[in-house]
């Protein structure tokens, strides 16, 4: 994986596919529920967050925020979406498949917005005021921890064998 720091966030965005494809190609399918932790997430839970995060948040905040003046942008509680959705029962490749796809919807409308547009703002609940700008930052910031989790769990498998 590139260094992400010295890369544009589009680009930054637009490699993360892949990046989680490579994580979890060092990840036997047998391991992928596993947690290193109770409270923490398994290599399957990561990819179904990242790819409902994706969709019913970012993917609405971004069309909300160059569509609307200052929307109101709903906070998502990823750990009850977990539990509710059952994560570690669902598709692997599947819920990859989503996420590169939502993900490259999301580029394509941050790809056609204009300078100006990524001024716009809305209201992050619990968090205040962001721009457009912004929150592609936060994307890139949520992009990287799970990235970083990924790799540390990588890592605690491997020492499982």
């Amino acid at each position: 994986m590139a260094d992400k720091a010295s890369t544009s966030p589009l680009t930054s965005l637009a490699r993360t596919p892949a990046d989680i494809a490579l994580l979890l190609s060092e990840i036997p399918a047998s391991s992928v529920t596993i947690k290193q932790t109770p409270g923490e997430f398994s290599a399957l839970e990561h990819v179904c967050h990242m790819r409902d995060i994706e969709v019913e948040g970012y993917c609405v905040r971004i069309q909300r925020i160059l569509s609307e003046d200052n929307p109101f942008l709903s906070d998502i509680d990823g750990s009850r979406l977990a539990i509710e959705r059952d994560y570690n029962r669902q598709s692997l490749n599947e819920a990859v498949s989503d996420f590169a796809t939502a993900r490259r919807h999301n580029l394509t409308m941050l790809n056609n917005a204009s300078k100006s547009e990524f001024d716009r703002e809305g209201e992050l609940e619990g968090t205040g005021t962001v721009t457009l700008a912004r929150l592609v930052e936060m994307m890139v910031e949520h992009d990287e921890g799970h990235l970083e989790e990924l790799q540390r769990l990588s890592r605690y498998l491997k020492t499982r064998d």
